[in-house]
């Protein structure tokens, strides 16, 4: 399998499959597309069908967008079990993980993911709102569905991987979660998904390449 990805320092839907392979255990070629260039969308039309990043290429299938290529991976994949195995907890699984690919658009518009990046900045009331939305989410779905170990569902999930790059936006732009109705669970889940090994290896690769 390839995945073409873009700047890892930026790129939030390529990081979300990438972490979802990692994590799977399974092996893939990596494709670097670099991002905010002049002759970037050109470069990446070459390869993507949807003229945009990421793609993932297994044999003589091509599918682009996150999301389905993380649902592609679950089913080609199953013994590494991305989605949790009770139905119920699956289905409200995926619904937040669809609420973060479609949804907090005043969050991304306000809050781009740069990773190396560190500022504090006064969040207006739609970017609150969606603050808000999603820390009651987090703590709704660990205290319902998160015994069974630190991630959103107890065990490492494909909803972990799209909230990943929101942990990222929270961290560099100093987001006060208290300030939003935490009580502690959000901020825990936050520091976990941002002390993934496989984050902080995306992390390190993202500033050696901003480094060149």
């Amino acid at each position: 399998m390839q995945l073409i990805i873009g700047t890892k320092a930026w790129s939030t839907w390529s990081l979300r499959p990438w972490l979802v392979l990692k994590h799977a255990g399974a092996p893939f070629e990596e494709m670097l597309m670099a991002l905010r260039w002049e002759g970037a969308s050109a470069a990446i039309s070459a390869v993507s069908p949807s003229r945009k990043v990421p793609v993932l290429r297994d044999g003589e299938v091509v599918v682009w967008d996150s999301l389905a290529i993380s649902e592609y991976l679950a089913e080609k994949l199953p013994e590494a079990q991305l989605w949790p195995a009770d139905p119920a907890v699956r289905a409200v699984a995926r619904a937040a993980t669809a609420e973060m690919h479609s949804g907090f658009g005043a969050l991304r518009n306000a809050c781009p993911m740069d990773l190396a990046l560190r500022t504090e900045m006064e969040l207006d009331e739609a970017v609150s709102a969606d603050v808000r939305r999603i820390v009651e989410l987090w703590k709704a779905c660990r205290s319902k569905h998160g015994k069974g170990g630190p991630w959103l569902f107890g065990k490492w999930s494909i909803a972990d991987a799209f909230y990943a790059p929101v942990a990222t936006r929270f961290r560099t732009y100093g987001v006060d979660l208290a300030a939003h109705g935490d009580d502690g669970t959000a901020a825990l889940y936050n520091l976990t998904l941002l002390n993934d090994a496989h984050f902080r290896q995306w992390e390190r690769e993202a500033i050696i390449d901003q480094a060149d």
